[in-house]
């Protein structure tokens, strides 16, 4: 897998390709990227500037984080439930 390039860098790109100087297509070629991945860093770019609705980094992060935290929330719960009928049987015997 390639690696990725820079995030400065990727800043940088997208500052030169917002101001339509040049195609995409002789930017990328300038930059040595593929105009694939221009697209993509300019979509990305417009989504974390507010440009165009969707999920920006931040978001996606915080989203990630909460899941986790509901997901070890719920394993505690069902824990404490589980203790809680081993407990209890022991107190009302059937």
């Amino acid at each position: 897998m390639p690696k990725a390039f820079p995030e400065e860098f990727r800043r940088d790109v997208v500052a030169v390709a917002r101001k339509d100087e040049s195609t995409i297509v002789q930017i990328a070629k300038d930059f040595g990227i593929s105009p694939a991945a221009l697209h993509r860093w300019l979509k990305i770019a417009d989504v974390q500037d507010g440009v165009v609705p969707g999920v920006t980094k931040e978001e996606s992060t915080e989203l990630r984080e909460a899941k986790k935290r509901i997901r070890l929330l719920e394993q505690e719960a069902e824990v404490m439930r589980r203790a809680v009928a081993y407990l209890s049987r022991d107190i009302n015997p059937k």
